[in-house]
């Protein structure tokens, strides 16, 4: 019975493989490696999609809704194939973001001790950076492999291309060393000039707490909640003896519609003023969106007349 079931996923995994370009599968992979995630591509879009179907089977049960199955199996599937990786990319460089100043102050301060650069390198692979100390540790081995220490960091900075600052930095740091100037200087300005982007990053999200919390509040609860109570009011206008007659249950699937579709829009407004970026809204949208749901839900479960 195992032997079946394995056969029968390496079948799935493979006719996945044949229906997906090799080019998209490779750019994948190199997403879900870079998320940390160890799975192949067509092993993990297998994965997502035998998931989101798992999904449609039980909102189905549950709601007794086609269209709310449908669009539970769809928000699934978006989930897993799109926002999961990223959000663990963007965890894994936020992360990155917060120990690159100590880091190249680490390193600053070995080279003043006397240390070439290649063997500073090879120190900060022993020190506990977290995923930086990954992605300096991949730097070494390929510079053991033959590749130059400015090549290696390129691939470095090319890699985690998505943050402007691991980038902008690694680039500042090549440049230097391609010219003979003076490293450990050079070291300690970047360390600085990070610190001080990263403040700035810090204030803003400050600055704007209250303007996402207008947003999380009149999109994930007080809008889906009136439009809940309205659709429960023409419920109940639309009872036998009130005289009126109103398409009750495609009214309700449309404002469902609204509320989720509000909550979207307005995640990747909080993702703009936050962090200034439409793709960082995209947490905040499934988010709210879940939220607004379930509130329309309850909303609806409300007797009015």
């Amino acid at each position: 019975m195992r032997r079946y079931s394995f056969r029968r996923w390496r079948i799935i995994v493979y006719l996945i493989s044949k229906m997906i370009p090799e080019k998209v599968l490779k750019r994948y992979e190199f997403l879900l490696y870079s998320a940390g995630i160890k799975f192949l591509a067509e092993e993990y879009i297998t994965i997502s999609i035998l998931s989101s179907f798992g999904v449609l089977i039980g909102t189905y049960f549950v709601t007794k809704n086609i269209l709310y199955a449908l669009l539970g199996c769809v928000m699934a599937l978006i989930l897993l194939l799109i926002v999961y990786p990223n959000w663990r990319i963007s965890k894994r460089i936020a992360e990155m973001e917060q120990m690159l100043p100590d880091a190249f102050f680490y390193l600053a301060s070995t080279l003043r001790a006397g240390v070439s650069f290649p063997e500073a390198l090879e120190d900060i692979t022993r020190t506990k950076f977290g995923a930086l100390t990954e992605e300096f540790r991949r730097t070494v081995e390929e510079v053991k492999k033959g590749k130059s220490i400015a090549e290696a960091l390129r691939a470095l900075a090319l890699r985690n291309k998505r943050s402007p600052i691991i980038y902008r930095s690694m680039m500042i740091i090549i440049e230097a060393l391609e010219r003979g100037a003076p490293m450990a200087d050079i070291l300690v300005y970047v360390a600085n000039d990070v610190r001080d982007i990263l403040r700035i990053k810090h204030e803003r999200k400050a600055s704007t707490g209250m303007q996402a919390m207008f947003f999380i509040a009149s999109s994930g609860f007080v809008g889906p909640l009136i439009v809940g109570m309205v659709s429960q009011l023409a419920a109940g206008l639309s009872a036998p003896g009130m005289g009126v007659v109103l398409p009750v249950d495609e009214l309700k699937t449309i404002l469902m519609l609204f509320v989720i579709i509000q909550g979207v829009i307005s995640g990747i407004g909080i993702g703009i003023i936050r962090e200034g970026s439409y793709f960082s809204g995209i947490k905040y949208s499934i988010l709210l969106a879940i939220m607004a749901g379930v509130v329309f839900k309850v909303a609806t479960s409300i007797k009015i007349l």
